[in-house]
């Protein structure tokens, strides 16, 4: 399989993020792509290549034109306003004040964020805009004929929306590399999302088609971040009714019940008779995860891979969440492993 990988990830470092009422060191930082990196190695994945040039026509296909030039130009406006540190949003347009674009770049901080925990640097649009060409070449790749392939993007993209960024998400690489197979001839896209939390933002992007099915698995809502979308009775909306599948989980979930999900999610992906299928690969369900609740242990991750090599589909794996850093390396390339051994 080939793996597409960049170490422009490394340009995105926040110096902290707010976790508890504190000021932690990242949970998403870029020592998570050395151990994935190192166990790809260890296990003789080599395979290895670099994106080329971020294809912005298709970026601005599932993200708003306003929301891509303020992350392109949010750091050169926050030091032209004289502030000093990481740009953190302060407050939102909640209901009860108006949602309207702002001219200050801190109102336009919070016009576009839907969080606190997700710190905007420097070097956040170079890697962000690299992370996304990542995909976009993993993109290329199944549409030219390979049989998988692997995204190993940084930062992940799952959680931004159309037009809102936040949970160390900025774009979202998933939708962007689903509406380039689109724009490549596939008719019919699934992604399937197994990371820990739900995939919010790729929520927001297909909700109302019916040429992406989108079937998520995770921690329940009422339970865990991001908390206000991943509900059940999520479907669709329009055109995309019946299209959106959430499969939300309690705290302590272990194989058997998100193994039972999963099989539910399979089967309605085939049932879809999808041209090709993205997992956003995120490992946070693993049972040491410091900012999730699921209960999977090292081998059933192994055992998820080749589940979803059953369904028997030219498949992209995009990298998402997972914050074990000792065993992300290992959950990781274990789903990588099952796929091409299944």
């Amino acid at each position: 399989m080939k793996i597409i990988y960049t170490d422009d990830h490394r340009s995105h470092f926040p110096q902290g993020e707010v976790y508890g009422g504190e000021l932690v060191t990242p949970f998403e930082r870029p020592s998570r792509m050395e151990y994935i990196l190192r166990e790809l190695k260890a296990r003789k994945m080599n395979d290895f290549m670099a994106p080329g040039k971020l294809n912005m026509a298709t970026v601005r296909k599932v993200h708003d034109k306003g929301f891509v030039e303020f992350l392109e130009n949010a750091w050169s406006d926050w030091q032209k306003a004289g502030y000093r540190g990481e740009i953190l949003p302060t407050m939102f347009p909640v209901p009860g004040l108006r949602k309207k674009p702002m001219r200050a770049i801190d109102g336009k901080v919070g016009y576009y964020a839907f969080g606190t925990e997700t710190m905007i640097t420097a070097g956040t649009w170079k890697a962000a805009s690299a992370s996304a060409a990542v995909a976009q070449k993993g993109q290329a790749l199944v549409s030219g004929g390979e049989r998988a392939a692997f995204a190993l993007c940084r930062p992940p993209g799952h959680h931004a929306h159309h037009d809102l960024y936040g949970g160390y998400c900025f774009l979202n690489n998933v939708a962007i590399a689903a509406q380039g197979f689109r724009d490549a001839g596939a008719s019919r896209v699934a992604i399937l999302d197994v990371d820990f939390h739900h995939g919010n933002g790729t929520q927001d992007i297909f909700y109302d088609r019916d040429d992406v099915l989108f079937c998520s698995l995770h921690g329940a809502p009422e339970d865990t971040f991001p908390y206000f979308l991943g509900f059940k009775d999520e479907t669709g909306r329009g055109k995309g009714e019946g299209f959106n599948v959430n499969y939300p989980m309690p705290p302590g979930t272990k194989y058997d019940v998100w193994g039972a999900a999963l099989e539910s999610a399979c089967r309605k992906i085939k049932a879809y008779k999808p041209d090709v299928l993205l997992v956003s690969l995120g490992v946070d369900t693993y049972k040491d995860d410091p900012i999730s609740s699921f209960k999977l242990t090292s081998p059933d991750f192994m055992t998820y891979g080749a589940r979803i090599a059953k369904l028997k589909l030219p498949t992209l794996f995009v990298m998402e969440g997972g914050y074990a850093i000792d065993a992300i390396g290992i959950n990781t390339v274990n789903v990588i492993e099952g796929f091409e051994n299944g």
